[in-house]
């Protein structure tokens, strides 16, 4: 991930700590509707299921992953997603 992207302030934060598959995808795919191209969504999970789920949606919908980082403690983590092009 570029510096300048790390910097860049997410559109939307999404906090789905607490919920189980399938909520994170849903509410992410939820979030990134109402994001123009190019907005980042900031999504902070705790469900390891979630972290298949993110990478699988970008990868489907042709969004950018740009940081998917759990915490040191393993109990959390953060993805970064840049909204693709309206298809």
């Amino acid at each position: 991930m570029t510096e300048a992207a790390y910097r860049e302030q997410p559109a939307v934060e999404l906090d789905a700590i607490g919920k189980l598959c399938p909520w994170p995808l849903l509410m992410s795919k939820q979030a990134l509707l109402t994001l123009a191209e190019g907005d980042l969504l900031r999504v902070r999970a705790d469900d390891p299921l979630a972290e298949l789920d993110l990478r699988s949606l970008c990868d489907r919908g042709a969004h950018t992953l740009l940081e998917l980082r759990w915490n040191e403690a393993a109990t959390e983590f953060v993805a970064l997603i840049r909204k693709a092009r309206a298809t």
